[in-house]
């Protein structure tokens, strides 16, 4: 067994990997963005579960707003990008299957 916490002092940081999943943590804070028209993960599936805050995630073009408590797939080869949205930083666990990073 593996056990940790949700606690981080990165923007992104990976808590656990196992050789079937990873688990990380992201906190993008007001006006802050990560990924582009150019990022996706080529063989993983991105969980994503929001846990504070709200983002517009563009995935493969096409913008949707995420809030607290959503949970989203990013699938393999969906090119992809995150922007909080509000005053609020946005948070968020993210499970990669397979491991990712």
């Amino acid at each position: 067994m593996k056990r940790t916490t949700l606690e981080s002092d990165d923007w992104f940081d990976v808590l656990l990997t196992t050789s079937d999943a990873q688990a990380a943590v992201m906190t993008l804070d007001p006006g802050q963005s990560t990924g582009g028209p150019d990022n996706y993960h080529r063989e993983s599936d991105q969980w994503l579960y929001a846990v504070s805050g709200a983002a517009t995630a563009t995935v493969d073009g096409e913008p949707v707003s995420i809030t607290a408590g959503d949970l989203v797939v990013i699938e393999a080869g969906e090119t992809h990008e995150l922007a909080t949205d509000g005053d609020e930083p946005f948070e968020s666990l993210n499970l990669y299957v397979p491991p990712e990073y």
